[in-house]
């Protein structure tokens, strides 16, 4: 995941399939995912991110926002929470799972280039 952060991060918007079962039923292990650059003080509770927490990347949820410190917190679908991140390690938002696009996450996202896998 590291790899796929780091080119978002650059401002590509990136395809590729994660594996796991910790975002299930909004993510099931190795769909297709499209993620693009995020502007990550547009972000709201319940948006899918690429995110740092500590040392680890995660195609996570937001689950609580705190603006004031420009920080957003990380959690899977099932209740686990990863931890706050700032949004420095915030990378890109999911805009799509399966070729489905996921409401609102385009307005969210900020200059980036087409999707490549």
């Amino acid at each position: 995941m590291d790899g796929v952060a780091a080119r978002v991060a650059g401002g590509a918007t990136v395809e590729f399939r994660p594996s796991g079962s910790s975002m299930v039923p909004l993510i099931r292990s190795r769909q297709l995912v499209a993620v693009a650059p995020v502007d990550p003080s547009k972000l709201e509770l319940g948006d899918i991110v690429l995110a740092r927490v500590a040392g680890t990347v995660y195609l996570h949820l937001v689950s609580a926002l705190d603006p004031a410190r420009r920080r957003v917190q990380i959690s899977n679908n099932r209740g686990r929470i990863n931890g706050w991140t700032g949004h420095d390690r915030v990378f890109g938002i999911c805009v799509a799972v399966e070729g489905t696009p996921r409401a609102g996450a385009a307005d969210k996202t900020s200059a980036a280039s087409p999707a490549r896998p």
